[in-house]
C-alpha cells in the first residue's frame, strides 16, 4: 500500500507539473487530468488483465512465453493509449496527434521512472519476503 500510494504521488508530482509547463495550462487543471488517468489506468489495468487472463486459460499452452508477455505489455498500454489520448486532447484542448505524442513521452517517463523508483524503494524499504532466500 505504501509503495502504490508513493509511486503515484511521486509520479503526480513529475508529471503534472510538465504537462502544466509543456503545454501552457493550470497547475491544477494538469494535477486533476493526471489524476483523472491514473483512476483510468488502475480501471483499464483490472479489466485489460481480467480479460486476458480469462484468454489466456484458453490457450492449447499454458506459461508465459516472452512473446505473450510482450503480447500482454502491447495490448495494455496500447488500450491505455486508445483511452488516454483522447481525454487528453479533451481536457489539454490539444489535437490527438498532440495528445499521441504526449502520451509516449509519459510512457516513456514511466518505464524510466518504474525502474528508478522501485530501486529507490526497496532500497529504503528493503526488499519483500518474497525475494528473499531462506538461509541454508
Amino acid at each position: 500500500m505504501v509503495q502504490a500510494v508513493l509511486y503515484e504521488a511521486f509520479a503526480l508530482a513529475f508529471v503534472a507539473p510538465m504537462l502544466s509547463w509543456l503545454f501552457a495550462r493550470s497547475p491544477w487543471s494538469t494535477a486533476a487530468l493526471t489524476l483523472l488517468m491514473s483512476t483510468i489506468a488502475l480501471g483499464w489495468n483490472y479489466v485489460f488483465n481480467a480479460a486476458f487472463e480469462r484468454w489466456e486459460a484458453t490457450q492449447a499452452l499454458s506459461g508465459r512465453s516472452w512473446k505473450r508477455r510482450a503480447a500482454h505489455g502491447l495490448g495494455f498500454e496500447g488500450g491505455l493509449a486508445l483511452i488516454l489520448v483522447p481525454v487528453m486532447a479533451l481536457w489539454l484542448d490539444i489535437t490527438l496527434w498532440q495528445a499521441l505524442v504526449a502520451d509516449l513521452g509519459i510512457l516513456l517517463f514511466f518505464l524510466v521512472y518504474t525502474v528508478v523508483f522501485t530501486w529507490c524503494f526497496d532500497r529504503v524499504f528493503g526488499l519483500p519476503q518474497s525475494t528473499l532466500r531462506p538461509a541454508g
